[in-house]
């Protein structure tokens, strides 16, 4: 293992109810900034420009900041729009595993992002069971 890294080992869900399964992660040591621009390193794009970026790009950093904060990996971004200030996106997050797994408590965030993809806001919208549907 080389200076600087660790394992660290994290439990992988699986919507389907099946046993979970252990994943080694090897995390890098790295300043606080880094780690939250990380997702720029690893997807070799170029530098910061100040320009937006697009609609794609605004739903991984979404949903990658979100999980940051969470401690939880979204299941989905399930709206995403832009804002005169940068994006504003809808993400799906497992809140409380039960089963069976159609009645485990979902959430749908709200997550605020500027021009550059990053977090600027969040807050927690909706609160719903997965097997609910919507009826307008």
């Amino acid at each position: 293992m080389a200076t600087g890294e660790e394992d660290e080992t994290e439990r992988v869900r699986r919507p389907s109810g099946k046993k979970t399964a252990k994943k080694t992660v090897k995390k890098t040591a790295r300043s606080a900034s880094s780690v939250r621009a990380g997702h720029r390193e690893s997807d070799s794009e170029e530098p910061r420009t100040g320009r937006r970026v697009s609609a794609p790009r605004a739903m991984r950093y979404a949903a990658d900041q979100l999980k940051e904060l969470l401690g939880r990996a979204p299941e989905s971004v399930s709206a995403v729009q832009p804002t005169e200030d940068g994006w504003q996106a809808d993400v799906e997050v497992l809140e409380l595993e039960r089963v069976p797994g159609t009645t485990s408590v979902m959430a749908t965030y709200r997550v605020v992002l500027d021009k550059e993809g990053e977090l600027v806001a969040y807050e927690r919208t909706r609160r719903y069971t997965r097997g609910q549907i919507d009826r307008r």
